[in-house]
């Protein structure tokens, strides 16, 4: 069973920085897509940014510019870089993973973004 461990998320002024990780069981080089996506409670799970196996990275735009997602090999790790950080970017936070027809998913991690 794949497991996905999060972790970064916490509160957070408006115009600050936070870095999420998210760590997998399995190499990350093993899985198709991984990334990011976010939730509001009573909203759908929205994507925020994905990284191919290849290295090719697609943003949402409400986050382009300020969010930058990397992979760490010696960590095991897809990491999510949060910029200019906005009272909109409020969410939990979740990683994904796609093997085949496989998804996976971490228990996600909250970030709030407030004065």
């Amino acid at each position: 069973q794949v497991q996905l461990v999060e972790s970064g998320g916490g509160l957070v002024q408006p115009g600050g920085s936070l870095r999420l990780s998210c760590a997998a069981s399995d190499s990350i080089y093993s899985f198709s897509r991984m990334g990011w996506y976010r939730q509001l409670p009573g909203k759908q799970r929205e994507l925020v940014v994905v990284i191919t196996l290849g290295g090719n990275r697609d943003y949402a735009d409400s986050v382009k510019g300020r969010f930058t997602i990397s992979r760490d090999i010696s960590k095991n790790s897809v990491s999510l870089q949060m910029n200019s950080l906005r009272p909109e970017d409020t969410a939990a936070y979740y990683c994904n993973a796609e093997r085949g027809t496989r998804t996976y998913w971490g228990q996600g991690t909250q970030v709030t973004v407030s004065s």
